[in-house]
């Protein structure tokens, strides 16, 4: 595995000059929230009719491949663990997105309000943004219950949404966008890489993030648009805020995906139906770690639209800044 931003450049000059306000959105950039509004309208899903279609899951089959779980990396698992051990993960991996994209739909609709008045394409993308987003967590609440159904009792998902979603949204706005767009293009690579060609994973699972990328797709072209139109209105100060917010954002991650790892690995050893040496156990829990340090940290940073869209925004420094805070999360993932 590369190490993170190390292979990033800047050779241009930042513009360091203060706006006072907020630019109109370009004729480029309104094209583009256009042609988001116009896939909306074409890709739109309804949760029961198109996605769920009265099935239920088959927990003979994985919810989460194993390019994400990293499940394989623990040879002594039977394979009907190794299978429950997936399902643990899909089904907190629905609840992470649930969580995410609570805070994603508050901070797109605050955005709203700068269009509103203005730009009424780049206004409807975004109310659209918001309006998918509902009804993505509303479908992983779904999903969660449904999990419930097949799984034993015990299972804990331990972030409170409204007080994850209140700490990310104090943080400034250029920040919140940095961390949204990072989400928004991992949910994309997780689908196309690991969960799309995965012929062992539930069918129903498959369908659901098939659906949600539809949508996401578009998403992370608002959220790009939307970041830039931000720091186009920074003074350098602002902007080494923000990058120290991105960087408190990302520690903040990491601790609530590490609370969660420890959740999942101590509900699997209760659940297994049988005794794990201590240090099989130990594995258990460090393999969760680094799988979900690498699903909802290091896939993101280490997207090459994401590293492009960053390096245009920040000074070198800044960047080296970034890549030391991220160093020791990639170091544990490809330990």
């Amino acid at each position: 595995m590369h190490t993170t931003m190390d292979t990033m450049t800047n050779d241009a000059p930042l513009d360091t000059n203060t706006r006072e306000a907020a630019p109109r959105s370009s004729p480029t950039a309104t094209a583009r929230y256009a042609k988001c509004i116009e896939v909306s309208q074409r890709v739109r899903w309804d949760i029961e009719r198109d996605v769920i279609r009265g099935r239920r899951f088959d927990f003979d089959q994985k919810f989460l491949p194993d390019g994400l779980s990293r499940v394989p990396d623990l040879a002594f698992l039977r394979p009907a663990e190794a299978r429950f051990l997936s399902q643990i993960q899909g089904r907190t991996y629905a609840n992470m997105f649930a969580l995410v994209e609570r805070f994603i739909g508050a901070k797109v609709i605050e955005l709203s309000r700068d269009h509103g008045l203005g730009d009424q394409v780049a206004f409807e993308a975004l109310v659209r943004l918001t309006d998918e987003e509902l009804k993505h967590q509303a479908l992983f609440r779904r999903l969660d219950a449904m999990a419930a159904a097949g799984m034993p009792e015990g299972y804990r998902f331990v972030p409170e949404p409204n007080v994850v979603a209140s700490a990310v949204l104090a943080k400034s706005t250029w920040a919140v966008l940095g961390l949204v767009l990072d989400i928004e293009l991992f949910s994309q690579a997780h689908y196309r890489s690991s969960i799309a060609p995965d012929p062992d994973l539930s069918a129903l699972w498959k369908d659901v993030f098939l659906f949600h990328w539809k949508e996401e797709s578009q998403h992370a072209i608002v959220d790009e648009l939307e970041w830039r139109r931000c720091d186009a209105t920074l003074t350098a100060e602002e902007r080494e805020r923000g990058v120290d917010d991105l960087i408190a954002l990302v520690a903040d991650v990491d601790g609530t995906v590490q609370l969660q790892a420890r959740a999942d690995a101590d509900y699997f050893l209760r659940c297994a139906g049988r005794a794990f040496s201590a240090a099989e156990q130990d594995a258990v829990h460090d393999t969760l770690k680094k799988a979900y340090r690498w699903q909802y940290i290091v896939t993101g940073v280490q997207e090459p639209r994401f590293a492009e869209v960053l390096q245009a925004l920040v000074t070198p420094g800044q960047l080296d800044r970034i890549g030391r805070a991220l160093a020791p999360i990639v170091a544990h993932v490809a330990s």
